[in-house]
């Protein structure tokens, strides 16, 4: 796991958003690994655990009656700052946790175990956790089942994203890209930072499904979402808004950083020669946005500058409010 993962919070948050996984508070399909977890532990308290941005919420748990804590006091929030697992045998002779009311008060922990849930990018999202409440020593035995039970939890996570992404390009659906895309925002916010929206329209899409059959054209749109999306960054979002238009979020970006990445994508799919596809090019319009507006704004902003790009000939670039700065091909 990079070092730098373990720094970029708000890599972080984006990434907990982009599972919708605080969408719901329990999720039913992780109570049989917490409770397996913790029969086959020996432990009277099993959580799965995610860290959003000031609270820990348990998506699942065996053994108490609690449905999330601050951030502040969680054991999970040490965990996800580590590649590997926390263990503490004793948190009343620990000084991390010695005060901790979580120690102190009626849950009265006092030994924890717990790895981190990492997402395939490398993002801890939060960690599966044993707790005792008496002093008590984790065996390497005990670690190991623990790591493999949350790879089972990352699995499910995955799974579930499934459902909120398109099956042809495995690009984000609409609802989903936007979304994902107003929490994103609201993080931008809390960092007085801004992005780029983007709206991508496959050019003379209709000629290349009459010229050489929809199984052909599904072949270049999967192709050619593989591209950009393998261009883009963790923290940029990715999705088919619908046939063969496509929108980003490129996360804290300037207008210049923003175009100079589209025009990169856009010369990408150009030169982009795979199998017997047919040559395919991208038209873009692009949105400076403000985490005050709202996104179905900036997206309808985009889609105006979109317009212009196929209008003044395709196979370019146009920012909104720069009409007349677009890059051509």
């Amino acid at each position: 796991m990079d070092d730098r993962k373990l720094q970029d919070e708000a890599g972080r948050l984006l990434a907990l958003h982009r599972y919708c996984a605080l969408d719901s508070t329990n999720e039913p399909n992780f109570d049989t690994i917490t409770s397996l977890v913790r029969d086959l532990l020996g432990v009277p308290i099993c959580a799965v655990s995610l860290i959003d941005e000031d609270e820990q919420r348990f998506k699942s748990i065996q053994g108490a009656e609690i449905a999330g804590t601050p951030r502040e006091v969680a054991f999970c929030d040490h965990t996800i700052r580590t590649h590997g697992p926390l263990v503490v045998s004793d948190a009343e002779q620990d000084e991390r946790f010695a005060d901790n009311p979580l120690v102190t008060g009626e849950m009265h922990v006092r030994a924890y175990a717990g790895t981190p849930l990492t997402t395939p990018d490398g993002y801890n999202l939060g960690a599966l956790c044993a707790i005792h409440r008496r002093r008590h020593d984790f065996t390497p035995g005990d670690i190991e089942l623990l790591k493999r039970f949350a790879r089972v939890v990352v699995d499910q996570m995955e799974l579930k994203t499934l459902a909120h992404r398109d099956f042809l390009t495995g690009a984000l659906t609409r609802r989903a890209f936007t979304e994902a895309s107003v929490k994103a925002l609201g993080q931008l916010k809390r960092e007085e930072r801004s992005a780029t929206i983007a709206v991508i329209d496959v050019d003379h899409f209709k000629k290349i499904n009459d010229a050489h059959g929809h199984p052909v054209g599904d072949k270049v749109l999967k192709s050619i979402s593989t591209r950009i999306n393998g261009q883009l960054r963790s923290s940029d979002l990715f999705g088919r808004l619908g046939g063969e238009e496509f929108g980003m979020l490129l996360y804290a970006t300037t207008r210049t950083e923003a175009l100079n990445c589209a025009e990169r994508m856009r010369a990408a799919i150009e030169a982009l020669r795979e199998g017997d596809n047919p040559p395919a090019t991208i038209s873009i319009g692009l949105a400076h946005v403000d985490p005050s507006r709202s996104i179905e704004d900036a997206l309808a902003e985009a889609d105006a500058a979109l317009y212009e790009a196929k209008r003044s000939g395709r196979n370019r670039v146009v920012c909104a409010g720069q009409m007349n700065h677009s890059v051509a091909a």
